[in-house]
């Protein structure tokens, strides 16, 4: 695991949006090797595939609608709402409406730096 820590203050204007693909972007903001917040915004009809990986997941809907599959159950969440995916377990997003996700993870995901 790295020994990595972000910058204190992250502005959202200073943050460059990463092209995911498939009309998703992502930004990076606060993080150290023990948490991770990242914003992923989606177009109408993107999808965040089905995947798991060994960090614990909390997820807020900010704006937008999403129908979100965490393991065997599947819901539709809006502005506001949210999720908690633990570790290892299959989940993914489509999204109804444009929207985006804030996500917070333990350990970061170095996959993302």
């Amino acid at each position: 695991m790295s020994k990595a820590a972000s910058n204190i203050f992250q502005f959202e204007n200073e943050i460059e949006w990463e092209d995911q693909g498939n009309g998703i972007q992502r930004q990076v903001f606060g993080y150290n090797d023990q948490i991770m917040l990242v914003k992923a915004k989606f177009e109408k009809g993107a999808i965040g595939t089905l995947h798991q990986h060994p960090h614990t997941q909390v997820t807020y809907v900010r704006g937008g609608a999403f129908e979100a599959t965490i393991g065997s159950e599947i819901r539709v969440i809006k502005d506001g709402d949210g999720f908690y995916v633990p570790p290892n377990v299959l989940h993914g997003v489509v999204c109804l409406e444009a929207g985006t996700l804030v996500d917070a993870f333990t350990p970061m995901r170095d996959d993302f730096i």
